[in-house]
């Protein structure tokens, strides 16, 4: 089987869905399916091996000027064709030269949905032609369907199908104007006709993007959510001394990263638990720097800035010594969060973990086993549950064995690339 799996760079930040995008094509080429791993916009980064192609679908640069400027628009492909190569791509994305937040981005989106009717028509052209030259697919895998506008042209000039995999689509549209948003919805449903299946990692999300999308359910596919167990075999818990709280994920309001600083604190005031310590992990936009600054601002007017460590957007290695050091696990999201890739990365280290009941978190635990749900609704239940696995080692060992235990058994990118070729040969011949 050839599949071109088409996924959205994120520039400089390592995100979850890049990651597990990067993971799921190293597992099923290991499982003999031919896969080509294309980024859209910017290229990605990842922790390890980047599996991805030296090539870029709709370069950062040229969507940008084919919006902002109409001679770019058309342009032969030749001449924009320097302005794809990934290299610059990234190095400007880098340098902040191109806006990549979703609330700067409403009408270049509509445009991009909109397809052979939108301002990037030549990007569209030129991407079409790369997968019929270069990776010659017989069934083709979006990332989301934020990127589907060139499906329509896909399916009439090569017709083959369309899997999408959702994994976050309505957290995009959320960032967006009012205006903005109803309008891309509209154009989401046009596109969705288009689509032979979408795969979700939840129950929740499936019914929640069928009713945003107006798709039957019938047409989702569930697959288990996989993170690298083979790169955890090995590990090894090294807790130090002070009872540590983890986090890990971006350092936004939607990630919850306010919500863990202001349990930290009232940890240390209410419970009197002086000692304990608070270690974030994550990537920290220059959007967020201010909201950042705030939560900095509560720990040291809280005198708790030294008992607070930020280390930044680490590496594989640096990934598994913070998880080596810390007690307990939290990712406390606002929002419906469809993945969690850290949280189950945590649980396969054998870190019990206390997460929002809302999202993927109470089918993940279910399975799992390796964790608490806590009240989102109210103020003190984060911070409860959190002190107990503290201060109830024995509940927090057996948690942490089972959500070691079930995560290797059923969340293992293996069994992820498995069930993702299963719903591939549904599509296919073979």
């Amino acid at each position: 089987m050839r599949v071109t799996y088409v996924t959205a760079g994120a520039a400089e930040m390592i995100c979850g869905s890049c990651l597990r995008d990067n993971i799921l094509v190293r597992r099923l080429r290991d499982l003999g399916c031919s896969v080509v791993l294309v980024p859209v916009y910017t290229p990605i980064t990842v922790e390890g091996e980047n599996s991805s192609d030296n090539a870029l679908l709709y370069g950062g640069i040229s969507v940008y000027l084919e919006q902002k400027f109409p001679p770019f628009r058309y342009l032969p492909g030749f001449m924009t064709k320097w302005l794809d190569r990934p290299g610059l791509v990234k190095s400007l994305t880098k340098k902040r030269k191109i806006e990549i937040e979703a609330e700067n981005l409403g009408e270049l989106t509509l445009s991009i949905l909109r397809g052979e009717k939108g301002n990037q028509r030549q990007s569209l052209k030129r991407a079409v032609q790369w997968i019929k030259k270069e990776s010659r697919p017989n069934l083709i895998n979006l990332t989301n369907l934020l990127i589907a506008g060139f499906v329509p042209s896909i399916k009439r000039q090569l017709n083959v199908p369309v899997v999408v995999t959702l994994q976050g689509d309505d957290l995009f549209l959320d960032e967006l104007t009012d205006s903005h948003r109803n309008l891309v919805i509209d154009e989401l449903r046009r596109l969705a006709s288009n689509i032979d299946g979408f795969i979700t990692f939840s129950k929740f999300y499936a019914k929640k993007m069928s009713n945003l999308l107006g798709v039957p359910e019938e047409k989702f596919h569930l697959v288990n959510l996989g993170v690298e167990t083979d790169e955890f075999n090995d590990f090894t818990r090294c807790p130090i001394e002070d009872p540590t709280i983890g986090y890990f994920g971006r350092i936004a309001p939607e990630k919850g990263f306010h919500k863990i600083v202001d349990s930290f604190i009232e940890i240390h005031k209410e419970y009197n638990m002086k000692n304990a310590r608070l270690c974030a992990g994550g990537w920290l936009s220059p959007a967020d720097q201010d909201f950042f600054n705030e939560q900095i601002n509560k720990l040291e007017s809280a005198d708790l800035i030294g008992s607070f460590e930020h280390i930044g957007s680490p590496d594989l290695d640096k990934k598994k010594d913070f998880l080596g050091k810390i007690d307990v696990f939290s990712l406390p999201t606002t929002h419906e969060e469809p993945k969690g890739l850290s949280v189950l990365e945590a649980q396969a280290c054998g870190v019990p973990v206390v997460q929002p009941d809302h999202g993927i978190f109470p089918e993940m635990l279910a399975k799992t086993g390796g964790g608490i749900l806590y009240d989102p609704a109210d103020s003190k239940s984060l911070s409860k549950e959190i002190v107990h696995l503290l201060t109830d080692k024995d509940h927090a060992n057996q948690l942490g064995e089972s959500g070691r235990k079930n995560t290797f058994e059923l969340f293992s990118a293996r069994k992820m690339a498995e069930q993702t070729l299963a719903v591939y040969q549904q599509f296919t011949d073979s």
